[in-house]
């Protein structure tokens, strides 16, 4: 018995799933830095870097909120 195995038609190693949300991913990443550049320059102690750092990482609450406030005021 002779068994033959063809590599070019393996899958091994190869990913079958799809990544979605790259883009939205790629937006967030940099408005966390953008984020953290501004509220980490403008901080005037050391503990209020570090507040606008942990401001930096959830930007998009702030963002909705104020989207919010201005569409239902």
């Amino acid at each position: 018995m002779n068994i033959h195995i063809d590599s070019s038609d393996s899958d091994c190693g190869k990913y079958r799933g799809s990544r979605n949300g790259s883009a939205g991913d790629a937006v967030y990443g940099l408005g966390l830095i953008g984020a953290a550049i501004y509220f980490i320059g403008t901080a005037t102690t050391f503990w209020m870097g570090v507040l606008g750092f942990l401001k930096a990482i959830v930007w998009p609450v702030f963002l909705v909120l104020e989207a919010f406030k201005a569409l239902y005021s």
